[in-house]
């Protein structure tokens, strides 16, 4: 089992998980955080942190949904640089007006990379 981030994330960014992640496992992009799954020890700490619920166990999914969220973990965890440190500067202002807005990915998602550390 390994935790993933799916679209809750994206405009939400809130970057609490990243500060108890033991093993640094996320990735940041311009809009939304990834799971790297092969770095990921499944302990769990960063699910309960996150405030919009974005970080769920794989086997929360099956078939094509977990093979999407899955495979946009992997693909952008190699692609986007490491965050270990929360940047509360950079919680999009209006993140809270986006917590409960459906099918954020195909209308919101970005594949540009974030800042990273």
């Amino acid at each position: 089992m390994t935790y993933l981030v799916n679209e809750s994330c994206i405009k939400c960014k809130h970057m609490d998980c990243v500060e108890v992640c033991p093993v640094d496992c996320f990735y940041e992009g311009e809009n939304m955080l990834v799971i790297n799954p092969d770095e990921c020890i499944d302990c769990g700490v960063c699910e309960p942190e996150c405030p919009v619920e974005a970080i769920v166990p794989d086997n929360a999914y099956s078939g094509t949904e977990l093979e999407k969220w899955l495979d946009l973990n992997t693909k952008y965890s190699n692609i986007w640089p490491n965050i270990t440190e929360a940047r509360p500067e950079d919680v999009p202002d209006d993140a809270k007006e986006w917590a409960e807005v459906s099918n954020k990915f195909e209308e919101h998602f970005s594949d540009k990379p974030g800042k990273g550390d």
